[in-house]
């Protein structure tokens, strides 16, 4: 059975103390993280929140005290009360490596049993354990400093935002669910029976119903869920920093965001990133990178190379122009003695992920070209693709031919793979782009009509207003997404301020009057009385703690995360209630067609 602390109160942190303190009474707690018996000495090396200190227990303590010190093992929590003075030898290692704490008093708060998985950085444990017991995860000093640098962003974001004018506003968990996007959470209704809340995906309507207020800016730290399928960088339950801005455009958006961003870089990072950002549209961005997210910190663009192959005797690209398709490739330039054929045929496996059929290639050497489809083209064909693709000795040709949205996204992808195994992307090397003008629809082959690629509130370009009925999929929508190093950071737009664009909106998605009314009446109808032009943009704050801490993995920066099955392996949930609780909510399980 643990002590209690009695009279000991802690008087420093046991990260923080330094040769300035020799001399100094202090009493440290916190958790053991090793000991070392050497007979008349023992060390201890205390850890807190900040870092690690070294007690030592010697023959000038009571006989009670030492042999309460032998039997300390890993994870008791202690409290200490000694003298700080010099170490002999000192540990460089670590930033209290230059003093020790001789103890006078020990208690031990509470004892550990083994701990199932190391408390220190790089323990190689599975992940499934490492959630398991996250609470012993998040004692290793790695965790800790994400979620500090997560506490830290979020106080930049609540600085900035406060000094230009923002205000904070809370908008409701409980909302109405939406038909469009991912799919809501459900929440039943005790007292409503056989309705329904959601969980909000976005504040999104909510917060355009703040300018329609007229609070003129708006911002919000708000947790949203979206019960989709999972990926590395996303989780069912995620955190938003969301903004509106009344009476603006599309670039008094990016102007005040671009701010935003080189003030989280520079407070966190202490990277100045160069203003302005740079911008591109999608049209360009899927022509040269493939993706609407290209990661601009290495070259293999795509090429498109289907004129000087479109009558082709290689069917494989002919016939893909010949069809509608494209055939295009990437110079991975100067690496193309890094590739061996089997590389290559685990690229090929890598592009048909992404749909493609194959991958054609060709490597430049001195002695001349190495491929397998170099007998099926013409010479005057094989200088056509040479010089379009700027091929020289020790380049490394990558082609695919296929229907358009196929080649982009194979190769897009493709780009981002061989510059992963190359190992040539530098970590803190940051590249930010802003992707505008994206297309305002695109088709869902499931429901065989046209649907909003960012979401149906969203104001198209001016210009392209009278083609909403008549020519929807040229139609640009006044959106933007921030991206960083390849991935999606925000995304925003300009919103329609007025019902009757709203409504022609809705009807060029295919929602009939009564569907527009039933869904989102409720804004239709705050918008017949006076709306100003407005406009915002949310970002995954979660995602940009990922690249500020440079981890891949969104599960690091998030302290009690799901699995990529959206469960919680500490607490088990989800899991399954009682009849008596199901009864309250007027809700009755059925699950025949899952067994």
């Amino acid at each position: 059975m643990g002590e209690t602390m009695g009279n000991l109160r802690r008087t420093s942190m046991c990260g923080e103390l330094r040769p300035g303190d020799e001399g100094k009474e202090v009493v440290l707690m916190g958790w053991a993280q090793r000991e070392r018996n050497l007979g008349s000495l023992i060390f201890v090396d205390i850890r807190d929140t900040t870092g690690i200190a070294q007690i030592v227990f010697d023959d000038t303590i009571s006989d009670d005290i030492f042999k309460k010190a032998e039997k300390i093992r890993s994870e008791y929590v202690i409290a200490v009360k000694g003298v700080v003075r010099l170490r002999q030898s000192a540990n460089p290692e670590i930033p209290t490596g230059e003093v020790e704490v001789l103890a006078q008093e020990l208690r031990i708060l509470d004892e550990a049993d083994t701990p199932p998985i190391y408390i220190k950085d790089d323990d190689n444990v599975s992940e499934s354990m490492r959630l398991k017991y996250r609470y012993l995860d998040l004692r290793k000093p790695s965790m800790q400093a994400n979620l500090k640098l997560r506490a830290k962003a979020a106080k930049v974001v609540r600085d900035f935002f406060y000094e230009n004018n923002f205000v904070e506003v809370e908008t409701p968990t409980l909302t109405k669910p939406t038909p469009e996007g991912a799919r809501d959470y459900l929440v039943p209704s005790r007292v409503n029976p056989g309705e329904f809340y959601a969980l909000p995906q976005s504040p999104q309507l909510l917060k355009q119903l703040l300018m329609v207020s007229g609070m003129d800016r708006y911002y919000q730290i708000v947790k949203c869920f979206r019960d989709e399928d999972l990926r590395a960088n996303r989780q069912p339950e995620f955190t938003q920093i969301d903004i509106e801005m009344s009476f603006v455009d599309v670039d008094d958006v990016i102007s005040i965001n671009e701010k935003f961003l080189y003030t989280l870089f520079k407070e966190l990072k202490g990277i100045e990133i160069e203003l302005p950002i740079k911008r591109m549209t999608y049209k360009e961005a899927m022509e040269r990178f493939g993706v609407d997210k290209p990661d601009l910190r290495f070259g293999f663009e795509l090429i498109d190379i289907s004129e000087e192959v479109s009558e082709s005797m290689f069917k494989v690209f002919s016939s893909a122009v010949e069809n509608g398709g494209a055939v295009k490739g990437i110079n991975v330039k100067g690496y193309g003695n890094d590739f061996t054929r089997k590389d290559i045929s685990s690229l090929e496996e890598y592009t048909k992920t992404y749909g493609a059929k194959g991958l054609a290639w060709m490597k430049i050497t001195d002695e001349g070209i190495t491929s397998p489809i170099a007998k099926f083209l013409e010479e005057e064909e094989l200088n056509g693709i040479l010089s379009k693709m700027d091929g020289e000795v020790g380049d490394l040709l990558l082609f695919v031919a296929d229907k358009l949205s196929v080649v982009s996204d194979s190769l897009g992808n493709l780009r981002n793979e061989v510059a992963k195994r190359l190992n040539i992307i530098e970590k803190d090397d940051l590249k930010l782009v802003w992707i505008t003008e994206f297309p305002f629809f695109e088709y869902d082959e499931e429901e065989k009509r046209y649907v909003a690629k960012h979401h149906p509130f969203t104001s198209p370009m001016d210009e392209d207003i009278h083609l909403l009925e008549s020519d929807p999929e040229v139609v640009r929508a006044r959106a933007y997404d921030i991206v960083i190093n390849g991935d999606e950071m925000g995304g925003g737009s300009i919103r329609i301020n007025n019902s009757d664009l709203q409504s022609k909106m809705f009807k060029a998605l295919g929602f009939s009057e009564e569907e527009a009314q039933d869904k989102f009446g409720f804004l239709l109808e705050a918008f017949k009385y006076g709306t100003p032009p407005h406009g915002g943009i949310a970002y995954g704050l979660d995602r940009l703690i990922m690249t500020l801490t440079n981890t891949s993995n969104i599960r690091d920066v998030i302290a009690f995360p799901k699995t990529q099955s959206a469960t919680c392996l500490l607490t088990d949930a989800p899991t399954t209630v009682s009849d008596k609780q199901l009864l309250e909510a007027h809700i009755k399980v059925n699950l025949e067609n899952n067994k």
